[in-house]
């Protein structure tokens, strides 16, 4: 007669299935993003409560108009801090492709032929930034805050060179036309933000990219033993994130009808606080789009809050890095209980029978 014995947990550590299913469930992306909602919708309730003018449609547009440019780019760095790495240089690379799509040569040919041409140059001075970054990280082997610092410092530069140190007017009035429409009542920047956040959730969700990705963060040296090359999937995701500063850049012309040398100053922590505060660990291995979607109109929202109420854009400036402490205190906590995690399960696998 066999005699059933039920699996025991080794000690200090509760089995798996007396975890119950509610706690599984908040401890997830769901909890995570739950937090993010009730965080957004108490900023929304203050807001509400102190300013007459915040609670009506036209404010809900504004602030999603202000969101979108700094969500696009928040959008690609989701893919690069996810597999652990940072770029620290989308601000400058964003105001290189503004100018080099104002440019008087690339205007007349616009002007002469189509405004896509303003479009596709941006976009191309953007994905080409970051591939130089990503073959510099990967290739290269130069630690990616170095290398994006060194493109940061460069494309600024570059932008001043080209621009003369002046602004550059856009005088193609249809593109400036077409990044100004509504679309069933809603800017077209917003549509933009959208597709972009859509199409980033479906590449990180849906795809072999976007799951390489997170195993590059979680461990590059396993991904690799696993056949993932590592290098060329590292430098196409710094060509991502190039990619959507050079759409930013697009984005921006519509919106200042210019470029210069100063657009985007800032912009890249912005975006990496965006990312974070949504829920991406800085350490890699794991993030959400729709956290960093979360996270970006979080920040919108306060500013907007802010602005409602006439206060100063120091109090603004605090307020943000409170919130940045917090949600890398908490990152924090969760990258040393996931740590643990793992330690007590590899001890109970190694451990030998009682």
């Amino acid at each position: 007669m066999s005699v059933q014995t039920t699996p025991t947990a080794s000690p200090g550590q509760a089995p798996e299935q007396a975890v119950p299913p509610l706690r599984r469930l908040l401890s997830g992306s769901v909890g995570r993003n739950l937090g993010l909602v009730l965080a957004l919708l108490a900023i929304v309730i203050v807001g509400a409560a102190t300013s007459s003018n915040f609670a009506n449609l036209d404010n809900a547009l504004v602030i999603l108009r202000q969101a979108s440019i700094i969500g696009v780019i928040s959008i690609g760095m989701t893919f690069v801090i996810i597999s652990g790495g940072i770029d620290l240089s989308v601000g400058a690379v964003m105001a290189l492709a503004s100018v080099a799509a104002s440019l008087a040569a690339i205007q007349d040919i616009a002007t002469s032929s189509h405004w896509i041409v303003t479009v596709v140059i941006a976009l191309l001075v953007g994905l080409g930034a970051g591939l130089i970054n990503g073959v510099v990280i990967a290739y290269g082997r130069v630690a990616a805050f170095m290398a994006t610092l060194a493109m940061m410092v460069g494309a600024r530069g570059l932008a001043e060179i080209l621009a003369n140190n002046r602004t550059l007017v856009l005088r193609d009035r249809d593109f400036v036309r077409a990044m100004n429409v509504d679309l069933l009542g809603i800017d077209v920047l917003i549509w933009i933000f959208i597709v972009v956040a859509a199409g980033g959730w479906f590449l990180l969700n849906r795809t072999t990219f976007g799951r390489r990705t997170v195993a590059i963060g979680g461990n590059p040296e396993a991904a690799r033993l696993a056949g993932i090359k590592v290098k060329r999937h590292t430098m196409w995701l710094y060509a991502l994130v190039g990619l959507t500063a050079g759409i930013a850049a697009v984005m921006i012309l519509g919106r200042t009808t210019a470029g210069t040398s100063t657009h985007g100053s800032l912009y890249e922590l912005d975006a990496i606080a965006a990312v974070v505060v949504g829920g991406t660990l800085l350490i890699g291995g794991r993030g959400t789009i729709t956290g960093t979607v979360f996270g970006v109109l979080i920040f919108a929202t306060l500013s907007n809050v802010f602005v409602q109420n006439n206060l100063t854009s120091s109090m603004q400036a605090v307020a943000k890095g409170v919130i940045i402490v917090v949600a890398v205190l908490l990152q924090q906590r969760f990258a040393v209980g996931r740590v643990r995690q793992s330690r007590l399960r590899t001890a109970s696998q190694v451990a030998p029978p009682a």
